[in-house]
C-alpha cells in the first residue's frame, strides 16, 4: 500500500512510520515540524532506504497547503493517516482552530483525489466531559466536549461523518487515552516529564495532590490500534486506552521509587480531570485490538 502519514516526524507518528515501513507498505510524511523533529524518523530513514521493506519520502510542507493537496493528488494514497490536528504543546484557541482547517483541507483532499479513508486521532480526554467515577472506565457514547478542544474534536468527528455520508470517504477516529513511550518530549505528557525530572534529579510538579487518574497506554500498543483502524472500524470513534486508572502520584513512585525528591504540590487546574479512564471494549470487537504491555514493562522499555 502507499500510505501519506501528516504528522508523520511527531511522538505518535513516528512509530507509526517505523511500523508501517517494516510492513512493507510505502509511506509519504508530510509534516511542516512545527511540533514535530527529523530526529523521530532516523531509524525510519535507515529503514525506508533498505532493500527490503517500504520506500519512505519525507516532505516539509504544511498538509493544508495547496502544495499539501497537490502531493496528496500526486501520490493517491490508498490511506491518510491525520496525525497533526491536536498540538500537545499550543492549546490557544487559534490553535484549535487551525486543527479543524487541517481536517477539512484533508477531507477535502481526500474528496478531489478519491482517496478511500482518513484515520486521524483525537484527545480521549477532551471527549467526555467530567465523567462521574461510576462510569469509568467511559464508553464512546455521546460526546460531551470539555472545552475549546473538546468542541473542535466534536467538530471533526461531524466533519468526517458528513464527507462519509455525502462523498463516501471512510474514517476511523480514535480516541488516545494517555499515550507515553521512547521520542516522547518532556512537555509531551506527564510519563516523559516525570522521567526527565527522575532523569536529572529534579522534584517533580503535581497539580493538585496526585491523586487524580489517568489512563497511560504505551506507543507500540497505540500503533496497532492505528494500523488495524486503516482496514477496520470505518464511521466510528473507538477508544485506544487500557481501561485502567493509575494515579499521577503512584506514577512518580513507579519511575521513582521513593529515591527521589519529594514532588513539589502545585494548584490544580481549574479544567483539570479528578479521574479517567477509557475503555477499550469497541476496539476490542471492531479492531480486533486490546492493549497489553503493563505500565511496569511500558516505563521499562521508555527508559532504555
Amino acid at each position: 500500500m502507499n500510505i501519506v502519514v501528516i504528522g508523520g516526524a511527531g511522538f505518535i507518528g513516528s512509530h507509526l512510520v517505523d511500523r508501517l515501513l517494516a510492513e512493507g507498505h510505502d509511506v509519504d510524511v508530510i509534516d511542516d515540524l512545527s511540533s514535530g523533529s527529523l530526529a523521530n524518523l532516523a531509524d525510519a530513514r535507515t529503514a525506508g532506504s533498505a532493500p527490503t521493506g517500504g520506500a519512505l519520502k519525507i516532505h516539509h510542507i504544511d498538509a493544508a497547503s495547496d502544495e499539501g493537496d497537490s502531493l496528496i493528488g500526486m501520490r493517491r494514497p490508498d490511506l491518510i493517516y491525520q496525525l497533526a490536528l491536536f498540538s500537545r504543546r499550543d492549546r490557544s484557541p487559534r490553535s484549535q482552530g487551525r486543527g479543524f482547517e487541517a481536517a477539512l483541507a484533508t477531507m477535502e483532499a481526500a474528496r478531489r483525489h478519491t482517496i478511500p479513508k482518513v484515520v486521524t486521532t483525537l484527545p480521549a480526554s477532551s471527549l467526555y466531559g467530567q465523567p462521574a467515577s461510576a462510569i469509568l472506565p467511559v464508553k464512546e457514547g455521546e460526546i460531551s466536549p470539555r472545552g475549546v478542544r473538546g468542541v473542535v474534536a466534536r467538530a471533526v468527528v461531524d466533519l468526517m461523518s458528513t464527507y462519509r455520508e455525502r462523498d463516501m470517504i471512510e474514517f476511523t477516529a480514535l480516541a488516545v487515552s494517555s499515550a507515553y513511550g521512547p521520542r516522547q518530549a518532556a512537555t509531551g505528557g506527564v510519563v516523559a516529564a516525570f522521567l526527565a525530572a527522575h532523569e536529572n534529579g529534579d522534584a517533580p510538579e503535581f497539580d493538585g495532590d496526585g491523586r487524580q487518574t489517568r489512563d497511560f497506554v504505551f506507543i507500540d500498543d497505540v500503533v496497532d490500534a492505528l494500523v488495524r483502524a486503516g482496514e477496520r472500524g470505518s464511521g466510528l470513534v473507538i477508544n485506544v486506552g487500557t481501561g485502567t486508572q493509575t494515579t499521577v502520584r503512584d506514577l512518580w513512585s513507579a519511575i521513582d521509587g521513593g529515591a527521589g525528591p519529594d514532588p513539589v504540590i502545585g494548584r490544580e487546574r481549574a479544567d483539570d480531570l479528578p479521574r479517567f479512564a477509557v475503555s477499550p471494549v469497541r476496539a476490542r470487537i471492531h479492531l480486533g485490538w486490546s492493549p497489553w504491555t503493563s505500565l511496569a514493562d511500558g516505563l521499562a522499555r521508555t527508559r532504555h
